[in-house]
């Protein structure tokens, strides 16, 4: 018995066993000598099959406990033994159940971990780059001789990295709260055509100075969703193919509705995608092989994660006829 005699349950149980015993033995006295022998050797015999069984359970018990403990130390990843039909294999069931949860959750948050470490250097590194370009100018504007022209080129230049930095700061708190599960999105009917007009509006005047046309053919087409997220959503798209259209090009936006979904299709005259980048697209800070130098890499993602909270798709490619194209699909049942 070893170390199973210190147990005090299977102490009891032996304790108990004895005294039943005697019991009997001591009942069969006034039946006469030959019973009160049968009485004791049969109690003896439950005794000692009894404790073996007891024994035997305890036993395995302390098996479980000691790979429970691997487990919880990193050792082992599952537990091993294997037990008979009974409450132990029911136990031992639940007991693996809970652990190989727990190394679920563990790996998780290790790579949970290590994402928000990477995207931390990501938001470093993105910052970092205005900051450094604004401390220059700012070096430059202090200088009492610096001639009137070069002084309006570097407010100008400041201005534009100032820019850059609110941009990406509210994008990333915007993202960082869908994050979080603590924006609400109402669901309230939204004409397609208001859509285009509020997220093409702030982009009229650089499309402007690029000598860019923006086609809309939009009609009365209507989904159920939230119009301010709805326009950040479309306004990246149309940031986005603005940046990558040549002087003199097009970016046209096509609405449709079915009685699945409403659609909207933005595409540009750019030079589309590079093959290598189509996978990588909606990847928080991913900049493709054509992305360009103001460009930080987070405007389709936040994009895609809109769609998605509004029972929405958002899809990326090449349109056949060269150029880039974006599908918003918002759906009017649950998928």
């Amino acid at each position: 018995m070893g170390h199973l005699g210190k147990n005090p349950e299977l102490r009891r149980e032996i304790g108990s066993c004895l005294l039943l015993t005697l019991l009997l033995g001591a009942a069969g006295l006034l039946a006469g000598p030959a019973t009160a022998l049968a009485l004791l050797g049969a109690g003896v015999l439950f005794t000692g099959l009894h404790l073996a069984q007891a024994a035997k359970r305890y036993r395995a018990m302390e098996e479980m406990s000691a790979e429970i403990d691997r487990v919880l130390h990193g050792q082992e990843k599952v537990l091993i033994t294997r037990q008979a039909e009974g409450e132990l294999s029911i136990l031992r069931s639940e007991v693996e159940k809970l652990t190989v949860r727990l190394a679920e959750q563990a790996d998780a948050l290790r790579r949970e971990k290590a994402g928000m470490v990477r995207a931390m250097e990501d938001i470093f590194h993105q910052v970092r780059t205005p900051l450094t370009s604004l401390n220059l100018q700012i070096a430059l504007l202090a200088k009492e001789d610096l001639p009137w022209e070069k002084r309006r080129q570097l407010t100008r230049e400041a201005r534009r990295q100032l820019q850059r930095l609110d941009w990406l700061t509210e994008a990333l708190l915007k993202m960082s709260r869908i994050d979080a599960g603590v924006v609400t999105f109402h669901r309230e009917p939204v004409s397609l055509r208001k859509l285009t007009e509020k997220a093409a509006a702030p982009l009229s005047i650089p499309m402007e100075l690029r000598e860019q046309t923006l086609s809309v053919s939009v009609g009365e087409e209507t989904f159920l969703g939230d119009l301010s997220w709805s326009v950040e959503a479309l306004g990246n798209l149309l940031k986005n193919c603005m940046e990558h259209t040549p002087p003199g090009g097009t970016i046209s936006v096509t609405g449709e509705e079915t009685a699945l979904w409403t659609q909207l299709t933005v595409q540009d005259t750019g030079p589309g995608f590079a093959p290598e980048d189509l996978p990588h697209l909606f990847e928080r800070f991913y900049r493709g092989r054509n992305a360009g130098a103001e460009s930080v890499g987070i405007g389709l993602a936040l994009a895609r994660m809109i769609a998605a909270e509004q029972n929405g798709t958002l899809m990326a490619g090449n349109a056949p006829e060269g150029g880039a194209r974006f599908v918003l699909r918002f759906y009017k049942s649950v998928v």
